[in-house]
């Protein structure tokens, strides 16, 4: 199967690709295979997000699962980057009564990162539990990561001269 490892700040990741769409994402370095364009997009956009570049991406997402499992990944990727959702309100987003069950897809999610379980967190405000790498500071790793990020794009630009012109100026 085509994929790529890269290094990030949360160490080794390997993307893979079937059929045209990415499938999988595992912590980790895979011995190197294939490099596809769609591959090379992924870890591009990737190495961007982990720099605080980018905070969401355009790549072509297959992950293999249940129909609700789908459903639930589906509703992590509308969470924007820098929020976080309670696993009950993906729960009652999906038409769940269980937000166990919810808990539970996002655990099974086979492409962390790309898929942002990271941003679902308990009903009570607490960080919840993370699967993922090293697990709940890995997902405190990635909440900071797109915090600072999304600062960073809100952000006024700086004057240039650090002041603005006074009316008296203006004229001359």
């Amino acid at each position: 199967m085509p994929h790529i490892s890269l290094h990030t700040p949360l160490g080794e990741l390997t993307v893979f690709e079937a059929e045209g769409s990415i499938v999988a994402l595992d912590w980790g370095r895979a011995p190197k295979g294939e490099v596809t364009p769609l591959l090379q997009r992924a870890a591009d956009q990737l190495q961007d997000y982990f720099d605080g570049l980018r905070t969401g991406f355009d790549l072509k997402l297959a992950p293999e699962g249940t129909e609700f499992r789908r459903k639930v990944w589906a509703a992590l990727t509308r969470i924007p980057a820098g929020q976080t959702r309670s696993y009950l309100d993906i729960a009652r987003e999906v038409g769940c009564r269980a937000p166990r069950a919810i808990g539970q897809a996002n655990g099974a999610n086979p492409i962390p990162i790309l898929i942002p379980c990271h941003r679902v967190i308990a009903n009570d405000g607490t960080i919840g539990g993370y699967s993922g790498g090293e697990g709940l500071s890995t997902k405190r790793f990635l909440l900071a990561l797109e915090a600072r990020a999304v600062s960073q794009h809100n952000a006024d630009p700086l004057p240039l001269f650090g002041r603005s012109p006074t009316p008296a100026a203006e004229g001359h």
